[in-house]
Formats: structure tokens, sequence, C-alpha cells
């Protein structure tokens, strides 16, 4: 978690991406969150409370591109903790394309081809 004054508050969460041979990529991204929303300090308290952290959820927008996709940097998105020992994962989006990411399977070649 971090807040950087007159940028953002944003948080780190996973993104998985499914591949068509079976395997899969998880990209680190940012999710940001409005620094003026109380949800914030609720955050930040369930983040540190091991007796609570599983019911985290996260609403914001992502907070950075994600090669080898263009266009996301502010799409809505949605995290939440699968398993307490983990960073929360973002599992569903309101922009059509993050959706796609989320639930698709995707040819390899070009998605780790962005990641070289």
């Amino acid at each position: 978690m971090m807040q950087i004054p007159d940028v953002g508050a944003f948080v780190r969460a996973l993104l998985p991406v499914h591949l068509s041979d079976g395997d899969s990529v998880t990209f680190g991204v940012w999710v940001a969150i409005d620094p003026r929303d109380d949800r914030l300090r609720s955050i930040a308290e369930l983040w540190w409370d091991d007796n609570r952290y599983g019911q985290l959820r996260l609403d914001g927008w992502l907070g950075n591109e994600l090669p080898p996709w263009t266009g996301l940097l502010a799409a809505p998105v949605v995290a939440e903790v699968r398993d307490v020992k983990e960073t929360p994962y973002c599992v569903s989006s309101t922009n059509d394309l993050l959706s796609r990411i989320l639930t698709e399977k995707w040819e390899p070649g070009p998605v780790l081809d962005a990641l070289a």
C-alpha cells in the first residue's frame, strides 16, 4: 500500500491471465483508491489484521498499463483476497477489455513477448 501526495493512493494486487496452453501469467498491478475515501483507512486496518484480511475487497481503478494491452490505465477493477497468505487478486471489471483479460484464455506468444 502507498499514498503519494498529489498523485493518489494505491494498493498492490495480482492480475492473473490464463493462457490457451493451460499455463497462466500473473501480473503485479496497482489498484488506485480515492485517497479522500474513508475506505483507505479501513483497507489498511483489514490488510494488517490476520483475522479479517480474508474479508478485504477493493473497488478501484487499474493504476498502471498492462502490456500487451493498451488503454487500461484507470479501468475499473475489483480485487479480493483469495488466500490469506497472498496479495488480493483482481477478479472482475466493468471495463470490457479488462473483463475479457480476466476471464478468457489468451495466446501465450503476445503475452509472454510483452514481458521480455
